[in-house]
């Protein structure tokens, strides 16, 4: 394995960028994908986010366009970036900014639910990297905003998640408005047959990496199952989120609905949190991800595929509320803790009536979660009056000045000690 970026072909202008994010080795995708897609060859990567897809494939895309130094012209993006949802699309943006930083090149990004005026203008103004979501890529190219016929690197970013939410007629539409001499690349976490036949029509002779997220999930996250009614669900998971161990967490609900009633009564509890999902405004949405990342709410309440764009590292906890109706997507959840290295843990509230999606969750990553017993609190209203009247010290806490976002939290939402 190659243990430096300099080795791999990077550019001393993006070693130089990599080093301010203080990234110093390259993650195995990047090992092996970074010197392919320098010779220009396509790509077909198996990889979830938290592997370092995003630099795997933004570190040789942005190389190749600075190397070539041709000017971008105006609506015709020199590089395009499909990405299924708005959070996704703005951290590949970041990212794109980041290691950029020490290039004249420009970036910008275009999703629906925020008004389209400020995107032309950036279009009009030329691009080298357009990252989108494909809602309003095919607006704006319908309305002859922006023209694809000069995009030289493709990149399709979660490709079984642009098929899950229905956008696979739109995909089609937009490659088949990009050149064929075109370098195409497709990431996606999983391998269905619908992305399988996607990736042949896409790509040509491609280099296939595969990092397994499952073998990853099983060694670096403690699982772990509660056996609980539906009925006692909020309960439990208001008693686990004060445990100490428990500095910043993410809770899955399958439901927008349910996201938002399961937030709703965590701030009623005294427990700082915040819901993101598909019915958000994108104001909202990106107002909820500042608030978790700054440590003005502790507790985001997500949807599956609002959750596919969370990228935040220090998440001590994942929750699964309800278990998804599909095993993979459990992978995916859990894998937004543990990450860059650290340690996390994952618990699942399991109604009886769920056994089943358990069984199937056990059979996708070969292993069993621990199945402990927790012991709920009393639900006597005087106990709990008096509890919502202790001061935070007495929950046995870190100093504030050690927890993530305390400052900004303590003016706010202080967490509800355990009964």
């Amino acid at each position: 394995m190659i243990n430096d970026f300099e080795s791999l072909g990077v550019g001393g202008t993006f070693r130089r960028a990599l080093r301010d994010k203080g990234y110093t080795e390259p993650t195995p995708i990047q090992s092996q994908a970074i010197p392919q897609l320098l010779r220009g060859k396509d790509l077909l990567g198996i990889a979830q986010t938290g592997t370092g897809k995003t630099a795997a494939f933004a570190l040789p895309l942005l190389q190749r366009l600075d190397e070539e130094n041709s000017p971008p012209k105006p609506r015709r993006p020199r590089a395009l970036v499909l990405a299924p949802t708005r959070e996704l699309a703005l951290q590949i943006h970041e990212e794109l900014t980041s290691l950029g930083r020490y290039t004249k090149m420009r970036h910008a990004f275009i999703i629906g639910g925020v008004s389209q005026n400020p995107q032309i203008k950036g279009l009009a103004q030329g691009l080298d990297v357009l990252v989108a979501t494909p809602g309003r890529l095919l607006d704006l190219a319908g309305q002859r905003h922006v023209d694809l016929s000069e995009v030289s690197v493709l990149v399709l970013d979660e490709a079984d998640r642009l098929l899950d939410m229905g956008f696979i007629r739109d995909v089609k539409r937009i490659v088949a408005l990009t050149p064929k001499s075109r370098q195409s690349l497709l990431f996606s976490a999983t391998m269905p047959k619908e992305v399988a036949a996607l990736a042949r029509e896409l790509l040509e002779d491609p280099i296939r990496v595969d990092v397994s997220p499952k073998q990853m999930t099983v060694k670096e996250i403690d699982q772990r199952v509660v056996m609980v009614d539906n009925g006692d669900k909020q309960r439990m998971l208001e008693h686990l989120l004060r445990d100490d161990e428990v500095s910043r967490a993410i809770v899955f609900t399958r439901t927008k609905h349910g996201a938002n009633k399961v937030a709703r009564k965590l701030e009623n509890a005294g427990i700082g949190a915040e819901a993101i999902h598909g019915n958000k405004s994108q104001n909202a949405r990106q107002r909820a991800l500042r608030n978790f990342k700054n440590g003005d709410a502790w507790v985001l309440v997500a949807t599956d595929i609002a959750a596919r764009g969370i990228d935040i590292d220090a998440v001590s906890h994942v929750f699964n509320y309800e278990l998804p109706h599909e095993p993979e997507s459990y992978v995916h959840r859990i894998g937004r803790t543990a990450r860059a290295g650290a340690t996390g843990a994952a618990w699942s509230l399991v109604d009886p009536s769920e056994r089943s999606r358990l069984r199937a969750v056990e059979r996708l990553i070969k292993s069993s979660p621990a199945e402990v017993a927790v012991d709920l609190p009393p639900r006597d209203p005087a106990e709990l009056s008096q509890a919502s009247r202790r001061p935070p010290q007495s929950s046995g806490r870190p100093p504030a000045n050690q927890r993530p976002g305390a400052r900004r939290r303590s003016r706010r939402r202080r967490r509800q000690p355990a009964a």
